[in-house]
């Protein structure tokens, strides 16, 4: 195990680049008319969010946009306008397209009965009728709200990638957190889509929790092996009490240092690694056959709002409260306020709230950026002639800052590798070709800290 005392001065706030340009750069001055001109124009293969943003209560540590409430109404209400909003799309985006990728993101997905949330699925499909037969069909789950009746919609409607949100096993963490989840729990909730099928479920652990330790972390994850996921999605927490009221009550004292954060991830991929797994990107782990792993190895491995995906270059259109969408040039994101969103969808229009059109520059470093962090590595001579630049001179100020970490990569005529250290500094090193972050005050508090 390093001592990691030294790199608490890289602890500094930064994105985690599911987006470059983050969602800081979101605007209005991306009208809703060109917006529509964009989506009239796609032509590239479909991915589908929609947001379900119902909880029955709050997990303190929940950084999600989330509407907490236990009445039936206000489900069946929003999936009324999920409805019409799905109308809309069909008149003003060809629907025709091939969806090679779906997911149900929450809030809580399964708070949505059985009944809800099959009526939802086959709405979809009246509107997108042409789902790939690979397509990768997905759910974040709860394990506390899952029944034998939804993990049957799901699996008969084609889903087959489940993520379970477990976060950690340990009681302390989970009372502090306000998420008591047991272990059978959880365990059984698998099960279930198991025997349904499903050839790939993902875990969700956090790091960086109140009264986490790196023993109390070993203990949860030598019970998640238990389980037997196929991936792993291992996140670093973001701490920003300052967006999130919920993150207010946790004592700042009970959460574990930089540096025994890095001792946890460090020992999360030697465990891993010795089980089967691979690291694959910033936080997520694979066992050999499955997608993400071919990803990593062939180059495709993509990363947006949903994490690493296999399913790079087509076109995202986020539906729901607060959904975002990712075209070749754009990012757009729908209202995040319920009443906007459902005036907007009275009145006949899109709920689209603001977003960005990229420049040639912001292509060009989110090229970079993502190269980085799906990774680890950059292939300079494929930047240079995709867009015709030197990499030396368009960058030249940015490897002046880069220099700060040339203990933890490699850098020649060709290529950025990152080591087997700066893996775990990797946005660090990602926000060296962010042109944004000089224009953000030290002082002004956006981001999660790196470490």
């Amino acid at each position: 195990m390093r001592d990691y005392k030294a790199f608490v001065k890289y602890s500094k706030a930064g994105p985690r680049y599911t987006s470059y340009p983050t969602a800081v750069e979101f605007s209005y001055k991306f009208s809703y008319e060109k917006y529509l001109e964009i989506l009239r124009e796609q032509t590239q293969d479909l991915s589908l969010y929609f947001h379900l943003p119902f909880c029955r209560s709050a997990c303190y540590f929940c950084g999600c946009n989330v509407i907490y409430t236990a009445k039936e109404e206000s489900k069946e209400r929003y999936l009324g306008y999920i409805f019409k909003e799905l109308e809309l799309l069909k008149d003003k985006t060809n629907t025709q397209r091939k969806v090679v990728q779906m997911h149900f993101g929450g809030g809580t997905p399964t708070f949505f009965s059985a009944k809800q949330l099959e009526s939802l699925i086959l709405k979809i499909k009246s509107i997108f009728v042409n789902f790939d037969k690979e397509a990768e069909i997905s759910c974040e789950i709860d394990p506390r709200f899952l029944n034998e009746e939804q993990a049957e919609v799901l699996t008969r409607q084609g889903f087959n990638r489940i993520s379970f949100g477990v976060q950690d096993f340990d009681e302390k963490v989970q009372k502090e957190i306000h998420r008591i989840q047991p272990f059978e729990l959880t365990q059984n909730a698998v099960k279930m889509v198991r025997q349904r099928g499903i050839n790939s479920v993902n875990m969700d652990l956090i790091y960086g929790l109140p009264f986490q330790s790196l023993e109390s972390f070993k203990n949860t994850l030598q019970k998640a092996l238990l389980i037997n996921p196929d991936r792993f999605a291992i996140f670093n927490y973001a701490h920003v009490p300052w967006l999130k009221k919920n993150m207010r009550k946790f004592d700042e004292t009970t959460l574990p240092s930089p540096d025994v954060k890095l001792q946890i991830l460090e020992f999360c991929e030697q465990f891993l690694t010795e089980n089967g797994y691979k690291m694959i990107g910033m936080d997520h782990f694979a066992k050999p056959e499955d997608e993400l792993f071919k990803a990593l190895e062939n180059g495709t491995l993509h990363r947006n709002f949903q994490g690493y995906t296999t399913k790079g270059g087509a076109d995202l259109i986020g539906v729901g409260l607060t959904s975002i969408g990712e075209g070749q040039a754009h990012y757009a994101q729908n209202f995040k306020d319920m009443p906007s969103y459902e005036k907007m969808i009275d009145e006949g229009h899109l709920p689209f709230e603001r977003g960005v059109l990229l420049s040639e520059d912001d292509r060009i470093r989110k090229a970079v950026i993502m190269d980085l962090m799906a990774n680890f590595a950059l292939d300079i001579k494929k930047i240079e002639d995709e867009f015709k630049i030197s990499f030396k001179e368009y960058f030249k100020q940015d490897l002046v800052a880069l220099d700060e970490y040339k203990d933890f990569l490699s850098l020649d005529e060709k290529h950025i590798k990152v080591n087997e250290t700066g893996v775990l500094l990797i946005r660090n090193i990602a926000m060296c070709f962010d042109a944004y972050l000089k224009n953000i005050s030290e002082d002004k508090k956006v981001f999660s800290k790196t470490v």
